[in-house]
C-alpha cells in the first residue's frame, strides 16, 4: 500500500475512535517521530525540533561573531 493509502486508511480509522483514543495515537505518533529524528541526528537527541531549527538558523549569524580577526589569537588556546 502506498504512503497516501496508509494515511487515508489511518485517518478513516481515527474518525471512528473516541477523542481519548485519538489522543493516545497522536501521542504515539509524536513519540515515533521523535525517536526517528533522534536516530537521524543523534548529536541533537532530546532537543525539540524547534530548538534544533533555531540553532541552525542562528549558526550563520553567530559565525560572523565567532570567526573574526580580532579574536583569532584566542583560537590558539582552544587547540
Amino acid at each position: 500500500m502506498t504512503k497516501e493509502g496508509l494515511i487515508r486508511r489511518t485517518v478513516e480509522a481515527l474518525e471512528r475512535l473516541p477523542e481519548g483514543r485519538i489522543q493516545e495515537i497522536a501521542d504515539f505518533a509524536e513519540f515515533v517521530l521523535k525517536k526517528n529524528e533522534d536516530q537521524l541526528h543523534p548529536q541533537h537527541a532530546g532537543e525539540s525540533a524547534l530548538t534544533q531549527h533555531a540553532m541552525r538558523l542562528s549558526e550563520s549569524s553567530l559565525n560572523e561573531d565567532w570567526e573574526n580577526e580580532d579574536d583569532a589569537h584566542w583560537d590558539s588556546f582552544l587547540e
